[in-house]
């Protein structure tokens, strides 16, 4: 298998997004100013969030380049990547705080959630590509692209969870029997959860569709 990226590589495209995300940022802090409103400053924090499936990607991959078998360690970086993945693709349901407020231009805030929401989709996507190219060290390309889209399926159901049922990530650590009742409720009775399944399947066949693209234009790239 090729090397995935040289360290400049790595250096480059996390400075970037680093670049990236500090613009969305000095938008918001400009809203602010402008507005005297906090309203979206909750944008924030989700963007925090969207970084860490990344930063946790890279450790993984520190970690997997020193072992041809993965050790407990991995493992649980590799869980715990999959739990915060989420976290990345979710700030496209900030897209509902869309509204004419009075406060600035909605063109503005159009710009402002925009850039919030493409940030999260380039964070997310990019640690699955890594966390995807490093599962392939231990299985079938085949395998570990349908387990690529496997996290894609659940980050769906997640975001139906944060968004409509209000879950966090750390509540499978705070509150894991509620959270567990929820789920398997929803698995038990699919039929009385219509709108599970409908958000669910929108958001996955939204991301999987997308990321195929991305990874087959990447395999394009890198095969040339």
């Amino acid at each position: 298998m090729k090397r995935m990226w040289s360290a400049k590589a790595q250096r480059d495209v996390l400075s970037t997004l680093l670049v990236s995300s500090c613009v969305s940022l000095v938008l918001l802090i400009i809203r602010i100013l402008a507005s005297e409103s906090w309203r979206l400053w909750f944008l924030s924090w989700n963007l925090f969030l969207a970084w860490i499936p990344l930063l946790l990607a890279v450790w993984l991959k520190f970690l997997t380049d020193r072992r041809k078998i993965p050790t407990w360690k991995e493992v649980a970086v590799g869980l715990l990547w999959l739990l915060f993945l989420p976290n990345s693709f979710y700030l496209m349901t900030d897209l509902i705080h869309l509204q004419s407020s009075g406060e600035v231009s909605l063109l503005y805030d159009t710009a402002l959630i925009i850039s919030f929401v493409i940030n999260g989709l380039l964070l997310g996507y990019i640690s699955l590509y890594i966390v995807h190219t490093l599962i392939k060290k231990y299985v079938s390309e085949y395998t570990a692209y349908w387990l690529a889209q496997l996290a894609l399926l659940l980050s769906g159901f997640a975001i139906y969870l944060g968004r409509y049922l209000r879950w966090n990530t750390w509540d499978v650590v705070i509150n894991p029997m509620g959270l567990i009742f929820d789920v398997s409720d929803r698995i038990i009775n699919p039929g009385s959860y219509t709108l599970t399944f409908v958000v669910t399947g929108v958001f996955y066949v939204l991301l999987g569709s997308t990321y195929a693209v991305i990874y087959h234009l990447i395999e394009i790239i890198r095969s040339n």
